[in-house]
């Protein structure tokens, strides 16, 4: 929708703030450097044991029509990265003549690799201030573990798309992170970088939002975030943190 439709934002509330739910992916942490460095693991694990499909794989393109292929024929998991991936990598060594049995085994080693995350250098400290303070939860539509990753201490549960069987934007998922802690919609703050699934979809729910977008993007929907942060930091500072 174009700039000169969007609504007037709503003032942000600290004090209607109870509890706050995170996203993961780029929100804690860079996605695409750890999907490469999992993917290159993945690599190596095939080519000691699929060597047909470790070189197929290499021709460019080959891996995105398969997992377009696999999406387009399985509707029903596409809040599942997990399935989708593993799937992905079945049908690739059925493409290659290699033995698709080995697709769990080869998921698992790129899924290993996909917890490994580099925190963005903000979310130690801001991260410790909020967890201190507030109740929280994380939503994800991706196929992060809090526990694997090392962020789990910081929240009181985790909600995936895969596991609950509906993402983001809809509201039940939302609905069902505040539950958790029991508290309304309307007392948690959303924390996420995705506009529409993030920021769109928490307050369609009831809840307030803060876009955190660490690069130079425009918004472009109807409703507007109530707070926009360049950085955990700036969050703590807009829920009273001194010096933060």
């Amino acid at each position: 929708m174009a700039s000169s439709s969007l609504s007037t934002p709503e003032p942000f509330d600290a004090s209607r703030v109870r509890a706050i739910s995170l996203d993961l992916d780029d929100t804690l942490w860079p996605i695409w450097p750890t999907i490469e460095r999992a993917e290159k693991v993945l690599h190596g694990w095939l080519e000691e044991r699929a060597p047909g499909t470790a070189r197929m794989l290499l021709t460019p393109g080959v891996l995105r029509e398969i997992r377009q292929e696999v999406e387009a024929q399985n509707p029903q998991w596409m809040h599942d990265m997990s399935a989708m991936r593993r799937e992905s990598i079945r049908v690739a060594l059925l493409r290659a003549g290699d033995d698709p049995a080995l697709a769990p085994a080869a998921f698992e080693a790129f899924f290993a690799e996909r917890q490994r995350v580099t925190l963005y250098e903000d979310v130690l400290p801001s991260m410790e201030w909020l967890a201190a303070r507030y109740p929280m939860v994380a939503i994800s539509n991706g196929n992060a573990n809090i526990h694997e990753t090392g962020v789990g201490h910081w929240f009181k549960g985790a909600f995936s798309a895969r596991e609950f069987g509906q993402g983001k934007p809809a509201a039940p998922i939302f609905h069902a992170a505040a539950a958790s802690l029991d508290v309304a919609p309307s007392e948690v703050l959303h924390v996420g970088d995705d506009a529409a699934l993030d920021v769109v979809g928490a307050l369609e729910a009831g809840m307030q939002a803060a876009w955190l977008v660490r690069d130079a993007r425009p918004w472009e929907h109807e409703r507007r975030p109530h707070l926009v942060v360049p950085d955990l930091h700036a969050l703590c500072k807009a829920l009273g943190a001194p010096g933060a």
